[in-house]
């Protein structure tokens, strides 16, 4: 069987990098994206100055400012990353049309026939890299291999701006080098896990006793000893179903007034039901998330005949506040989200009981 040439594609720092290139002010200073520190924001991106400091994405900005105390704070501006995003898009698909975007800055390429007719992933990646930075002035990182899982770990070797290649005769040799850590779905408890039973690289992974492997991954065993071997057969999809919609919100001040809470939610479901409509979808399942000052976080479920009517969805979305502590307890996030989507309306389904959902804080 033929190897497939498959990219991994990611911008370097995305949302970062267009606030730079748009504000010569921020060239060459660490600069985030995200919200104010006073306030809970986060960190959604951060230049590659600031990341020498050690601020990553997904921090409290309170830290990124304990961190770099001179760093610069962007608000973000979603609309101008989505119209970067599409310019970029728009050169990976006039190369093929087998794009499979994982965000708005990086997505899966597979180039084994392109419309270049280059036989070199490697000479794909290049010239994609010179268009991206001939058409938005901003650099990316590639991986060239065999699969996914490959391409994905070469793309972040040597960024920013890098390229790195893994042809088929050196799969081996570089799989030997890599830690545990490098595998699909291994982050730092699990690797944790997995060091404590003698698993420190990834080719430890092929030789481990099964039953150790799965005391520390569980069911993610089988799938983790195929990637030891560079196995990985998912193809790039370029089109992927949509299963659910929503929208969440944290607020700078925890919600105590139920009015409010209500008001929030009804806002939310009215949006859901806006984006159904423009997608001809109609919906079975509304769900809301709560989650209470001290991270408790929880869903609610309601699961009916299949609609896109602003004033079902908004009544089914508030009424599910009953079944939590709003009012009661300091709201710190809300979110509300539609699932079992299709395009034709159907019967309900059985009515079931739906457990509420725990989660840490994330």
């Amino acid at each position: 069987m033929p190897f497939r040439r498959i990219l991994h594609i990611d911008m370097d720092a995305f949302y970062a990098s267009v606030e730079q290139r748009d504000r010569p002010e921020l060239r060459g200073r660490p600069v985030v994206v995200g919200g104010q520190p006073d306030q809970r924001g986060v960190v959604a991106a951060a230049s590659y100055e600031a990341r020498a400091f050690g601020i990553r994405s997904a921090i409290s900005m309170a830290r990124a400012v304990r961190l770099c105390p001179s760093v610069a704070i962007v608000r973000p501006d979603f609309s101008k990353y989505r119209a970067v995003s599409q310019q970029v898009f728009a050169l990976f698909r006039s190369v093929t049309p087998l794009v499979e975007p994982m965000s708005l800055d990086e997505a899966y390429l597979d180039v084994t026939e392109n419309a270049w007719g280059e036989t070199l992933g490697m000479t794909v990646a290049r010239r994609l890299k010179d268009e991206i930075r001939s058409a938005t002035g901003l650099t990316a990182s590639a991986g060239v291999a065999p699969n996914k899982f490959l391409a994905k770990i070469a793309s972040g070797w040597q960024k920013p701006d890098g390229l790195t290649v893994i042809a088929p005769e050196r799969v081996e040799p570089f799989l030997r080098g890599l830690p545990v850590d490098a595998l699909w779905g291994v982050g730092p408890v699990t690797a944790r896990k997995l060091r404590e039973r003698g698993i420190e690289k990834l080719i430890d992974v092929r030789s481990a006793d099964p039953e150790r492997l799965r005391e520390a991954v569980g069911s993610l065993a089988e799938w983790l000893q195929k990637l030891s071997h560079g196995i990985d057969d998912r193809p790039v999809v370029s089109e992927h179903e949509t299963k659910s919609s929503g929208s969440e919100n944290t607020f700078a001040k925890d919600l105590t007034s139920i009015s409010e809470i209500r008001n929030e939610v009804a806002d939310m479901a009215r949006a859901t039901a806006s984006w159904l409509v423009k997608r001809e979808l109609f919906a079975r399942t509304v769900t809301i998330k709560v989650r209470y000052s001290d991270f408790t976080t929880i869903t609610r479920s309601h699961t009916t005949e299949a609609t896109r009517d602003e004033t079902s969805l908004v009544s089914r979305a508030v009424a599910l506040l009953d079944r939590t502590e709003a009012g009661r307890r300091p709201i710190r996030l809300l979110g509300v989200s539609v699932h079992n989507l299709c395009d034709v309306v159907s019967p309900a389904p059985a009515p079931r009981k739906t457990a509420a959902l725990r989660l840490p804080f994330d």
